[in-house]
C-alpha cells in the first residue's frame, strides 16, 4: 500500500499559476491527479498553501490538504502533511511534482514498490538511459550514477560518469559503450524518513548543483534507483513544455 502526495504552490517564476493553467479542458493538476489515481495509491492528497489551489481541487472532487507557507520545496510540504495525518513511520509515500500531467501510472506505482522491496532504503527513485549527447551535456538534465547493487553514488547537472577517451575526441556523439542515465524527480520514502530528513541541515554540494536528494547522500542515507519500466512524458517548466503537454493530450 502507498500514498501519493501532491506539493502544489501557485507562485512561479516562469509560469505564475502553472498548476491550474489549462490543458484539454482540465487544470494541469487535475491531470496530474488523475495519473495518480490511475497508480492505484491507496490515497492521493494534493498538499498546498493557496486557497485557488485547494477550490480548484475540491471542485473535481480531489482530496486537498492546507500546509504553511513557509516551506523551501515540496518535500518539506509533505513532511508537513505527514505529522498531521500521524501516518505509521513505515508508510510509503510518493512525491508527485504538480506539473508532471504525463506522469506514467506504472512509473508511479514502481517507484512505490521499488522501495517496498529495497528494505534498506530511505528513498526510491527511478531515471532513464540517455540516448543522445544534447541530453546528456545539457545541465538540465540531472544525471545520475549508481553503484553494482543500484544505490545512488552521486547526482550532477555535469556529465557523470566522464569518459575521458571518449570525451576526448568528441562531445558530439556519446561513445558505443556509453551507459548514463537521467534522474527523474518522483521519489518515493518511508514516512518515517521524511519526517527526519526536513531536520538534516543543507549541505554545500545541494547549494551548488541546486540538488535536493545531495542532502540525503551527505548525510550518510541511501537512495536506490531503478531503471523506469516505461518513458515519462515532458514535465512543465516553461511557456514551451506547456505547449508542448498541450499539443500531446488536446489531440
Amino acid at each position: 500500500m502507498f500514498r501519493v502526495f501532491i506539493p502544489a504552490r501557485y507562485a512561479s517564476q516562469r509560469l505564475p499559476g502553472k498548476p491550474l493553467l489549462p490543458i484539454a479542458g482540465r487544470s494541469m493538476l487535475q491531470h496530474v491527479y488523475e495519473r495518480a489515481v490511475a497508480s492505484g495509491a491507496a490515497q492521493v492528497m494534493v498538499v498546498t498553501d493557496d486557497e485557488r489551489i485547494a477550490d480548484t481541487v475540491m471542485g473535481f472532487g480531489g482530496e486537498v490538504l492546507m500546509t504553511g507557507a513557509h516551506h523551501r520545496s515540496g518535500t518539506e510540504r509533505i513532511a508537513e502533511a505527514i505529522d498531521a495525518l500521524a501516518l505509521d513511520s513505515s508508510e510509503v509515500v510518493v512525491n508527485l511534482q504538480g506539473d508532471e500531467p504525463l506522469m506514467p501510472a506504472d512509473l508511479i506505482r514502481q517507484v512505490a514498490e521499488d522501495l517496498e522491496r529495497f528494505p534498506t532504503a530511505d528513498i526510491a527513485t527511478l531515471a532513464t538511459r540517455i540516448h543522445t549527447a544534447a541530453e546528456l551535456f545539457d545541465p538540465h538534465t540531472v544525471k545520475v550514477v549508481m553503484d553494482k547493487g543500484g544505490f545512488a553514488l552521486y547526482f550532477s547537472r555535469a556529465v557523470i560518469p566522464w569518459d575521458r577517451e571518449a570525451f576526448a575526441v568528441t562531445t558530439e556523439e556519446l561513445p558505443p559503450t556509453a551507459e548514463h542515465y537521467r534522474h527523474l524527480g518522483l521519489y518515493a520514502y518511508r514516512a518515517g524518513f521524511l519526517s527526519r530528513y526536513v531536520d538534516l541541515p543543507p549541505c554545500s554540494i545541494e547549494g551548488m548543483e541546486s540538488l535536493e536528494q545531495l542532502r540525503v547522500l551527505w548525510h550518510g542515507g541511501r537512495i536506490h534507483v531503478a531503471e523506469a519500466i516505461s518513458q515519462p512524458g515532458p514535465g512543465v517548466d516553461t511557456e514551451a513544455d506547456l505547449n508542448r503537454v498541450r499539443e500531446l493530450l488536446e489531440v
